[in-house]
């Protein structure tokens, strides 16, 4: 404890250490000189008992005396050792900061150290094309130079030095690279598009060493893939030839069937890609052959350009195809569904069992696919489609039958058909209500009514449509549907709802589009008003069993009672009643225009009078003739027969009203005349 506070109290340069030292050693013999003396005392204590009570008297006033020069000193030391502490405190603070900066110092020179020596190594390993390696130390020192942004107070120009070095030579190596990858795959693209323009199109594919795994070093395609991916460019690197290899080669082997792609291998050079034409009368390409071209392809770039590992920072280790076939694979597979799979959806339910093979095909080509890594996960878009054939065959079948139905529509109405009792739509041959499984067999039992006898039977003409004439686009629409509903017959019980509720759809699209498309011409035209009459009671008449003709033979659950149409008929019925009522309004305000112009049949002896009375008749006469011709041959005898007998009716009834008010007339005059 002595010598620290001696050597406190000789560095401040208040206490001289030989004085202390002497102070202390005076002070430590009268100690002993003290202990002796007191041994001696109590040795000869039971001899000399009253001397030794003095002496020790005298050796405690000795002691005492002792005892304050010991606190004297000690007081002292503590005044010094105080004072002196603070400043040693204060100095070893500064001490502290001095050395906190100068570690920072010695810090920032080691990154500025590594900085140097990896941007050495880079430089050096660049010239050797080592690339990998270059990358490498580009990221030590970019690692440097980020450690050397994080301290407070650096230096601002020299850090923006660095980063500009950086950005220079990053741009240096990816430059390098991008030429590096330009030699490894070379594209010659045609200057145009088109089928035949396609046929210039060429890839060059050279792997830049031999694909031993044993050589040493790797070679320079994994060194420029690795590279790429360790400054973050692969992904770029590979979207852009994605989108080349998308529209230059895929795409056009995809649309054109007689598009095929030519591998051959070069010696010295690589492996080359082309397209060569080979005439075909096919205007879609089959699965199997999209297939097979698309595997073609996507192997020979797996082969000899995308079998490669790279570590990413952000996803770990990959190898390039899985990044290929993440960029490609959801525009190939929509090219392949909208060119390929959807026009090879059978037109029929009888084709819906060859279409087994496709699904097979296309399980096949994703298997292959996911070896090479192209693909992940396991139902893509492309096989979902596939397998959902039975929605995706409803679906282009609706899509077509409504088009055809809308076509059948804005046709023109004219053109007419006479409906005779022999008249027959051409009904497909339907199945056995008890023929197929035990399920249909049990569904036969179900609809199975008891016969009952009658003496009287009805007439072969009793629910017949009377003599008429229809437009013929409604009986080729009513023959669609028929068609449509064999369609159901059959088909998976989601396909065969799908398919009758289309044709719902279509009779319920003509109540709303003919009378609105058609508008003018059936107020204008009486000719194609009964047509349209004509075509709604045709409609209406076969709504009536259209739905108990197919219901037995439909799955459920349309065989239980759903497949009906009755509730479609008395708005038919309505729709062409209104239709023709309309044109007798038409018809009938002429004809009272017509004879309005008769002058009220007054004064026939004036000359001027007769000429109109007589024109406004002769007008009605014709009128009534005219539409007696049209009507006559179009219309049912009994509606025909109402309809001119009311249009007769309103001209005798306006000619008898006209001449009772004339009769009237004298009368009243005749009376005013006797009063007189």
């Amino acid at each position: 404890m002595a010598s620290f506070v001696t050597e406190v109290l000789a560095s401040s340069g208040k206490l001289e250490k030989e004085d202390l030292n002497g102070k202390i050693s005076k002070l430590s013999r009268k100690v002993e000189e003290t202990k002796e003396e007191v041994c001696d005392i109590i040795n000869k204590r039971y001899n000399e008992f009253l001397p030794s009570m003095q002496g020790a008297e005298a050796l405690m006033g000795q002691a005492e005396e002792v005892s304050k020069e010991i606190d004297i000193l000690k007081s002292h030391i503590e005044t010094e050792v105080q004072h002196n502490l603070h400043t040693a405190v204060t100095e070893h603070a500064k001490l502290k900061q001095q050395l906190e900066r100068n570690t920072t110092v010695i810090a920032m020179l080691r990154h500025l150290e590594e900085f140097h020596i990896a941007m050495e190594e880079f430089h050096k390993a660049l010239l050797e094309k080592k690339y990998v390696i270059s990358a490498k130390q580009l990221e030590k020192a970019r690692h440097s130079a980020d450690s050397l942004k994080a301290w407070k107070g650096s230096e601002l120009p020299l850090l923006r030095a660095l980063s500009s070095e950086l950005t220079v030579q990053r741009e240096n190596l990816i430059y390098h690279l991008g030429d590096e990858w330009k030699r490894l795959a070379v594209w010659k693209l045609p200057p145009s598009k088109g089928k035949k323009s396609f046929l210039k199109t060429e890839l060059q594919l050279t792997l830049g060493g031999t694909k031993d795994s044993q050589q040493n070093p790797p070679p320079l395609l994994s060194c420029v893939l690795q590279a790429l991916a360790i400054q973050g460019e692969l992904q770029h690197k590979i979207k852009l030839f994605s989108q080349v290899l998308m529209k230059y080669l895929l795409k056009p082997l995809i649309m054109y069937p007689s598009l095929n792609v030519e591998v051959s291998e070069q010696q010295g050079e690589g492996t080359l890609l082309s397209l060569q034409c080979a005439e075909t009368p096919e205007e879609h390409p089959s699965p199997s052959q999209v297939y097979t071209k698309v595997l073609v392809v996507l192997k020979t770039l797996h082969t000899h350009l995308l079998d490669v590992s790279v570590a990413d920072v952000s996803v770990g280790e990959r190898k390039v195809s899985v990044i290929l076939g993440d960029l490609v694979w959801q525009e190939m597979s929509h090219c392949i569904i909208h060119e390929c799979l959807l026009h090879s959806i059978p037109t029929n339910s009888s084709q819906l069992e060859q279409y087994s093979v496709v699904i097979k095909e296309t399980e096949e080509f994703e298997k292959s696919l996911k070896e090479m890594q192209y693909l992940r996960g396991d139902a893509t878009e492309l096989l979902k489609y596939a397998r959902d054939i039975n929605c995706h065959f409803a679906s282009k079948k609706c899509k077509d039958v409504i088009v055809a139905a809308r076509k059948l529509m804005t046709s023109e109405m004219h053109n007419t058909v006479k409906i005779t009792p022999d008249s027959k739509l051409s009904v497909p041959k339907l199945p056995s209500p008890g023929s197929g499984d035990n399920k249909g067999k049990q569904k036969a039992k179900k609809l199975e009514v008891p016969r009952l006898e009658n003496e009287k039977q009805l007439g072969a003409l009793t629910l017949c449509l009377p003599v008429c004439r229809i437009s013929e686009s409604v009986q080729q629409l009513m023959e669609l549907a028929l068609h449509t509903l064999s369609e159901a017959v059959g088909s998976s019980s989601q396909c065969a709802t799908q398919l009758f509720f289309t044709v719902r759809n279509i009779f319920q699209l003509f109540y709303d589009v003919v009378p609105t498309y058609h508008k003018g011409n059936l107020l204008k035209f009486p000719h194609l008003a009964a047509i349209q009459h004509n075509n709604c009671m045709y409609i209406a008449h076969h709504l009536l069993t259209l739905g108990h003709q197919f219901r037995p033979h439909l799955p459920d659950p349309l065989s239980e009672g759903a497949a009906t149409f009755v509730d479609l008929v008395p708005g038919f019925r309505k729709l062409g009643a209104q239709c023709f009522l309309a044109q007798l309004n038409v018809q009938r305000a002429e004809m009272l225009e017509r004879l309005s112009t008769a002058r009220n049949f007054s004064n026939l002896d004036d000359e001027e009078n007769y000429s109109a009375a007589s024109k406004a008749v002769r007008q009605v006469i014709h009128q009534l003739k005219r539409l007696g011709t049209v009507w006559q041959d179009v219309l049912p005898v009994n509606i025909y027969c109402k309809a001119m007998g009311t249009l007769l009716n309103t001209a005798i009834s306006e000619l008898i009203a006209k001449i009772m008010m004339l009769e009237v007339g004298r009368g009243q005059r005749a009376s005013g005349a006797g009063v007189l």
